[in-house]
């Protein structure tokens, strides 16, 4: 339910292979709860999640959509209006790292490259199993301009962290894309062809890629 007292909502997603465990970090952050049991999403569901930036209320509004290949013509337009995204793979799985690319891709066709976007390696606490190094992930990162954090669901290891990362920096964009309008004191139009206003009311716009 939206909240009229939040200063911002922002849509953010988690995107990548079916069973890396999008909805137990989904559910960790938004719930902080573990299941051991859980299925495969079906389609796209969402969560909310209230946090204070600053001096500013926002209400993170977090998609997961299914990794399943007969979903994509439908979580494809979900990407539309996400500032930001969690990319996910499981270290334990090589394959699921190798069609990272293959998710960039589509997240940058349908969601634009201004879009703050974080590679995540979960399920970290499975070291004996794991199939991909963190450096792997570190060097793919930095090469496609992303940021980069592992992280364990289970164990409840950086999850907090990951979220309010791309959250944060999304919330810097936007502040200094206001700042840009209030300055110029007329509409500031972005890449994505949208015009946004000062207002007291939730902003919603496309964000360059984070790099930090």
């Amino acid at each position: 339910m939206y909240d009229e007292e939040c200063d911002y909502l922002f849509k953010a997603v988690l995107t990548g292979d079916s069973g890396v465990g999008k909805s137990n970090l989904l559910s960790r952050f938004a719930k902080d709860e573990f299941r051991l049991d859980s299925k495969p999403t079906i389609g796209v569901e969402f969560a909310y999640r209230n946090i204070r930036v600053r001096d500013k209320f926002i209400k993170a509004q977090i998609w997961d959509t299914a990794g399943q290949e007969r979903f994509k013509a439908i979580t494809s337009s979900y990407y539309r209006g996400a500032l930001g995204a969690l990319l996910v793979y499981d270290i334990t799985r090589r394959k699921s790292f190798e069609n990272v690319r293959n998710w960039l891709v589509e997240l940058r066709e349908f969601g634009g490259e201004d879009m703050v976007v974080i590679l995540v390696g979960n399920k970290s606490d499975l070291v004996e199993s794991r199939h991909v190094e963190e450096k792997e992930g570190k060097e793919f990162a930095e090469k496609e301009g992303l940021c980069f954090m592992e992280t364990s669901a289970l164990k409840n290891l950086n999850v907090e962290q990951v979220f309010l990362q791309m959250i944060t920096k999304i919330f810097e964009i936007t502040s200094q894309k206001s700042l840009e309008v209030k300055r110029n004191e007329r509409p500031l139009r972005l890449l994505n062809g949208r015009e946004i206003y000062l207002a007291d009311e939730v902003t919603a716009t496309k964000q360059p890629p984070c790099c930090s």
